[in-house]
C-alpha cells in the first residue's frame, strides 16, 4: 500500500507553534497526509502473538529473553517486520501484498516459521486477542511504554491502560485509500463495520485469568482508556475529522533527544498549540507527527486505511476474518450491501464489544455480512470463509468456543494449547 510522505519531505521548517496561525497549520499538515490517493488495492496484516514459555507457562518471559528470541528470528519467506509490544508480545507485518490473497499466503508463510524457530527454543506463540491467563506486566522497558504507563496512571485509567499494552494482541488490516473521490465513503463504511467486527473476531473472554463476561475483553479495555485517544474518529469529511480529532486528543508524551517525557495532565494538542506550557516548551511539526502514533482509534487514517478493531485469532480464524474485511472494504458490490446491513449497528461500540452476537442487532449485522462475504470472496479464500459462517450460523462464535474450553480446563491451559497450536 501507498504511505504517506514523512514531514521531513514534506515540511521545510519545523516550528510550527511561531507559524502565523499554528493550529490551523496544524490542522492543515494532519488532514494533507491522513490519506494518499491510489487506485486501491493492496492490502497489508500485521498479526500479534502471546509468547509463553512451553516450560514455564504461567511465567512471562523476561524482558532480556524476548529480545533475544526476536533477535534470533530469521529467514522468515515473505520478509515480514517482526516487532516487540510492551508485555513482550511478538507482531509479525507484513509488506503490501496486490491482494488479501497474496497476503494471507503471505503471513502463513511467515507465521510457519516464526512457529518453527520458536519451538526450537521452548516458546509457542498465541495469537488470541488478550492473555487470557498470566497477571498483567509490562516487561518492555522502552522509555515510549513508561512514559504511556505513567501517563494513563495521572489520568485515572491505570489498569485498562496497562492491560491494553501489555496483555492485548490484535489482528490488523491495512488497505489502500484509493481515490480521493471515494474516501468518505469509504471511512464511512468501515466505520459503520467496526461494531460488526469487534464481535465477528473476538477471542478475549478472559484476560489475566479473569473473566467480566464481556463478549471482547480486549475491546473493553480499549473502552476503558482516554475516550479522546481511542473513541472512533467522527464521520463526515475524513482527512479534516482525523485532523480534529487529532488536536482535540491530550497529549501522552513529549520526546526530547532519547529521552521521552511523559504529560501527567490533560493537555490537548491545540491547548499545546494555543500556549500551554505543561509539555515544557513549543510543539513542532515532529511532535505532531509522533502525536498521531499515540492515538488509538479503530480506525486510523496513515496514508492507507488502518483497521485495528480486531482481535488477534488462532489460524484456523484469522485468514477468514482478513478475507472477509478486505472484501467487505475492496469488493464494490459487497460494499455497497455491507453499508447498508451495517448501518443499524454502527454506533453500537460498546453492546458489540459486551454482549457479541448476543445483541439481536449486532447478529442480523453479522449473519449478513458473511453472507456477503461467502459470495463476494475470492476464491482462493473461500473455503475458510465458509467454516466460519457455519461456525456462526450453528450458535457458536471463537470467544464463545474459546470460553467453553477455558472452563472445561483453566484460562492457562487454553492458553497454552494455543501457543503450542
Amino acid at each position: 500500500m501507498t504511505a504517506s510522505r514523512s514531514s521531513t519531505e514534506t515540511i521545510a521548517r519545523d516550528d510550527l507553534a511561531t507559524s502565523a496561525d499554528p493550529v490551523g497549520a496544524a490542522r492543515q499538515h494532519v488532514a494533507a497526509h491522513a490519506l494518499t490517493a491510489n487506485d486501491g488495492g493492496l492490502v497489508g496484516l500485521e498479526l500479534e502473538f502471546h509468547l509463553v514459555d512451553l516450560e514455564q507457562p504461567a511465567r512471562r518471559p523476561t524482558w532480556a529473553r524476548v529480545s533475544e528470541l526476536a533477535l534470533g528470528i530469521h529467514g522468515l519467506p515473505s520478509g515480514s517486520l517482526v516487532t516487540l509490544e510492551p508485555g513482550g508480545q511478538i507482531e509479525l507485518s507484513t509488506p503490501p501484498a496486490p491482494d488479501v490473497v497474496a497476503s494471507v499466503a503471505a503471513l502463513r508463510a511467515d507465521r510457519a516459521a516464526l512457529r518453527s524457530q520458536l519451538l526450537e527454543q521452548g516458546f509457542g506463540a498465541a495469537p488470541l486477542g488478550a492473555d487470557l491467563a498470566r497477571p498483567v506486566e509490562r516487561i518492555n522497558p522502552s522509555a515510549r511504554y513508561l512514559a504511556m504507563e505513567e501517563h494513563f496512571d495521572a489520568l485515572g485509567c491505570a489498569g485498562s491502560g496497562q492491560a491494553m499494552m501489555s496483555a492485548t494482541a490484535a489482528l490488523q488490516v491495512n488497505l489502500d485509500a484509493g481515490p480521493a473521490s471515494g474516501w468518505q465513503d469509504r471511512l464511512s463504511l468501515v466505520r459503520s463495520m467496526v461494531p460488526m467486527l469487534v464481535a465477528l473476531s473476538s477471542t478475549s473472554p478472559y484476560l489475566g485469568g479473569e473473566t467480566d463476561g464481556w463478549h471482547s475483553m480486549r475491546q473493553g479495555t480499549w473502552q476503558g482508556i482516554d475516550h479522546d485517544r481511542s473513541d472512533p474518529v467522527p464521520g463526515g469529511e475524513p482527512t479534516t475529522a482525523w485532523a480534529d480529532y487529532a488536536l482535540s486528543a491530550p497529549v501522552m508524551l513529549v520526546r526530547s533527544g532519547a529521552e521521552q517525557r511523559s504529560v501527567t495532565s490533560r493537555v490537548t494538542f491545540a491547548d499545546w498549540l494555543h500556549g500551554d506550557t505543561t509539555p515544557g516548551r513549543a510543539p513542532t511539526f515532529a511532535d505532531l507527527d509522533y502525536h498521531l502514533t499515540t492515538l488509538f482509534p479503530p480506525v486510523r487514517p496513515r496514508g492507507y486505511v488502518e483497521i485495528r478493531c480486531l482481535d488477534a485469532l488462532p489460524d484456523r480464524w484469522w485468514p477468514a476474518v482478513a478475507a472477509i474485511t478486505a472484501t467487505l472494504m475492496d469488493d464494490r458490490e459487497a460494499a455497497d450491501l455491507a453499508a447498508e446491513i451495517c448501518e443499524p449497528v454502527a454506533e453500537s461500540w460498546e453492546s458489540a464489544a459486551r454482549l457479541g452476537l448476543a445483541d439481536p442487532a449486532i447478529r442480523r449485522a453479522v449473519d449478513g455480512c458473511l453472507e456477503v462475504a461467502v459470495r463476494r470472496c475470492p476464491d482462493g479464500l473461500r473455503s475458510e470463509v465458509e467454516e466460519l459462517t457455519e461456525l456462526i450460523a450453528s450458535g457458536r462464535t471463537p470467544s464463545g468456543e474459546l470460553r467453553r474450553r477455558i472452563e472445561e480446563s483453566s484460562p492457562l491451559a487454553t492458553l497454552e494449547e494455543e501457543a503450542r497450536a
